[in-house]
């Protein structure tokens, strides 16, 4: 199940699970699309894969499938630079 954090690791943004600019790598790794295309270049800091848009887990099934409520500290740099 997929974990729809509920924030951006770079610069902590919101992002509640109807967010249309979450994007994930493959490892669940949780950015917004400014920090993903902008500072992050379209790389993971974490495991340098790409990102995709998150999807969104329709409503009707967020009772039965919440979204986590523990939130990624924020900070990151492209891989390779120091934070």
């Amino acid at each position: 199940m997929l974990l729809l954090k509920p924030n951006c690791e770079c610069c902590g943004k919101d992002l509640p699970p109807a967010a249309g600019d979450a994007r994930i790598c493959s490892f669940e790794c949780t950015f917004c699309a400014a920090c993903a295309e902008g500072v992050l270049q379209g790389a993971c800091p974490n495991c340098g894969g790409g990102f995709a848009p998150r999807p969104i887990r329709p409503a009707s099934l967020l009772a039965r499938y919440p979204a986590s409520s523990e939130r990624v500290v924020p900070g990151c740099s492209p891989i390779g630079e120091a934070d």
